[in-house]
């Protein structure tokens, strides 16, 4: 009778896949909640803001630190603690009255956690499990980002004004607490094939700093994550404050994901084969599009195409990670070299988060930030094709 247990390379490949699809629903539930949460208790948009930026800059430091360790063990243990601790950070903000509250728990407990199970240990577990389709296979595990922001984000908006924004912090802690089970039972302590991988020759992170190519693909994950943040931060503010309602402009951060789905599913399809330059010139192509539509007409049509488009966008850049690393500077230190490209553009996208918070608290609108956006896209856009020559 045939073995229909799954291989260990399927196991790694769920067990990433929910990690992703918990965290991804957890991260971007900051913009749902960052009307009714400041509303109710008195704050501005910066407040929060300067949560996003805490929680932005401290997991884009633990995701580097997270990368160099991937490179060195198995990454079984660093993602089991990181889910745990993320479970907490996250559960506790359901308890916040001050400021400080948020930092701490969002800014810091959450993104410790957040930032240990990220994409960094994820992409090399999940690239040493698939050598072959590398591509492809961190395009769909990153899916699960894209899908826990469609399914978890629409389900809380559909139950925000019944629960409130408190209860749908404890319900993500949940989440969390209920993946670390499966994970413990499913996660190998070591990954079968992948220290023949990891050991093959590459550019340390000292090395690769003395290329221009890797300074290149910094300015580009910086502008990525500028534009990434400031949009999943504010876009249901935005729409709310254009007068569509509040439940609809919470499903659109959600529909973001089904679009950031599709888009990353178009990525796996022809990365492996095209390579990352053309994939991600063409997603900052886009960029340019919407935030030049943005810019000029913000109606209810706008808005919704503008986010759907951008979702499309979102995720497009994660997986294309591993392979500019891959292709430029080897394996042997693939998590270091994608940790600090991660946490470059995770600090980038809470200067996003913040910038765009600070911009609307200054003038009232969020049309200067829109503008800031466009003019760092079509520089990005630029830069990345300026990947296709050597540096």
């Amino acid at each position: 009778m045939r073995d229909m247990r799954p291989t260990p390379a399927a196991v790694i490949f769920i067990a990433g896949f929910l990690i992703l699809f918990v965290g991804g629903g957890a991260r971007f539930a900051i913009g749902l909640t960052l009307k009714p949460m400041v509303d109710e208790l008195g704050w501005v948009r910066g407040e929060v803001g300067l949560a996003v930026l805490a929680h932005l800059v401290i997991s884009a430091v633990a995701t580097y630190l997270a990368g160099r360790l991937a490179d060195r063990a198995s990454p079984s243990l660093l993602l089991n603690a990181g889910v745990a601790m993320s479970g907490l950070g996250i559960g506790l903000m359901c308890l916040v009255t001050e400021p400080w509250h948020a930092v701490l728990f969002y800014g810091v407990v959450f993104a410790i956690g957040n930032g240990m199970a990220s994409l960094a240990p994820v992409g090399v577990m999940v690239t040493r499990a698939f050598p072959g389709r590398a591509g492809f296979a961190n395009s769909a595990v990153i899916s699960g980002m894209c899908l826990g922001q469609l399914v978890m984000i629409a389900a809380l908006a559909a139950l925000l004004a019944e629960i409130g924004w408190r209860s749908v912090f404890v319900w993500l802690g949940v989440a969390h607490l209920l993946l670390l089970p499966f994970l413990l039972l499913a996660l190998p302590r070591r990954i079968e094939g992948g220290g023949a991988v990891a050991t093959n020759g590459g550019l340390g992170v000292r090395e690769a700093a003395r290329t221009g190519r890797f300074w290149l693909l910094l300015a580009v994950y910086a502008i990525c994550g500028f534009d990434d943040f400031f949009v999943a931060t504010h876009v249901v503010a935005f729409a709310q404050d254009r007068g569509v309602d509040g439940l609809l402009a919470g499903h659109l951060l959600a529909f973001m994901g089904l679009t950031g789905l599709l888009g990353l599913v178009a990525t796996g399809l022809v990365s492996d084969r095209a390579g990352p330059v053309w994939t991600s010139a063409l997603a900052f192509a886009a960029r340019v599009a919407v935030f030049g539509l943005i810019a000029v007409d913000q109606s209810a049509v706008s808005i919704a195409v503008f986010a759907l488009v951008f979702g499309a966008t979102f995720m497009v850049t994660a997986p294309m990670t591993v392979l500019f690393v891959r292709d430029h500077f080897g394996m042997k230190h693939l998590g270091a070299l994608t940790g600090l490209i991660t946490m470059v553009h995770q600090i980038f996208g809470g200067i996003g988060a913040w910038g765009g918070a600070l911009i609307f608290d200054a003038t009232g609108t969020y049309d200067a930030a829109f503008v800031l956006a466009l003019a760092v896209s079509a520089l990005a856009l630029v830069l990345t094709l300026m990947l296709r020559e050597k540096a």
